[in-house]
């Protein structure tokens, strides 16, 4: 169970990442911050993100992890915590179930 100050970290630093990735990304394809899943310490941080197109999923998940430093300093001069957490960054598979299950139905 999540606390209150957990959830609005987490809501904090998912904007903040996508702020990041918008301004940093080549444009070639579309990165979504789905969601951000903080420790209890507030020492780590997990990024979920989805890719559009579908193809460059790979690319786009190498790009946000060589890049995590440079997010972690973005947040730095953004935030007001006592922690600063380290990040990781994975594609949500939990979205992209989602969408497949939302096309099955429609197809039906």
């Amino acid at each position: 169970m999540t606390s209150l100050r957990q959830n609005k970290v987490s809501e904090q630093l998912r904007q903040m990442a996508a702020r990041f990735f918008e301004k940093q990304s080549n444009r070639l394809s579309l990165i979504t911050v789905t969601r951000c899943d903080v420790s209890p310490d507030l020492r780590n941080a997990m990024i979920y993100i989805t890719v559009l197109p579908d193809s460059a999923e790979q690319s786009a998940l190498e790009f946000a992890k060589r890049n995590r430093s440079d997010l972690r300093d973005f947040v730095k001069k953004e935030i007001r915590i006592n922690r600063i957490p380290f990040f990781e960054v994975e594609l949500d598979e939990k979205e992209r179930k989602q969408r497949r299950v939302d096309e099955l139905l429609k197809n039906s």
